[in-house]
């Protein structure tokens, strides 16, 4: 059973519980999303699997996950970028923000989200478990995508455009 890492509002470790739990229950847990650029400008997303127990088949970042009870956050990223999409570069920390949504399904996502960023300009090797697609967009043109059809995009990632954005410029100037 994979386990998450609880925290409380100002991000102190206070436990671990099993993910699907965690999710049934909207423990505040951390979790990490990966924004990868290629040398022009352009963002690398993700089609989420069919097959995920949410989000199912939307769009998203190029990576996202938990890290492990006892593993930093570098390792982590580093790990999960590997396994969803075999690629190996230099991520580097950008913010942090927390978030709290809930799916149909009656999962709850509470997350403190850490972000990272990273350049990349290859073609990815997906994990069929995990990715279905993959593509890499201009910014302008991803806004437009998430306004005109929102329900294609996971929630979080939406945050992250919508609010976020005058950091992922920053990041990719």
């Amino acid at each position: 059973m994979e386990q998450v890492i609880l925290v409380n509002d100002q991000d102190q470790i206070i436990g671990t519980m099993e993910k699907m739990e965690a999710h049934k229950k909207g423990m505040l847990h951390r979790g990490f999303s990966i924004l990868l650029f290629n040398s022009r400008g352009e963002m690398l997303i993700q089609k989420r699997t069919a097959s995920k127990y949410h989000s199912a088949g939307l769009w998203t970042n190029a990576c996202c996950s938990h890290p492990k009870p006892g593993e930093s956050m570098e390792l982590a990223v580093n790990r999960r970028l590997t396994e969803e999409l075999g690629i190996h570069c230099q991520l580097d920390f950008a913010y942090k923000f927390s978030y709290r949504t809930e799916f149909s399904s009656g999962l709850i996502e509470n997350e403190i989200d850490y972000v990272y960023t990273g350049n990349f300009d290859g073609k990815p090797i997906l994990n069929p478990l995990e990715v279905e697609d993959f593509r890499f967009i201009s910014l302008s043109n991803l806004e437009s995508e998430i306004q005109n059809q929102p329900d294609q995009y996971t929630e979080w990632f939406k945050l992250i455009i919508n609010q976020y954005h005058p950091e992922l410029k920053r990041k990719v100037s």
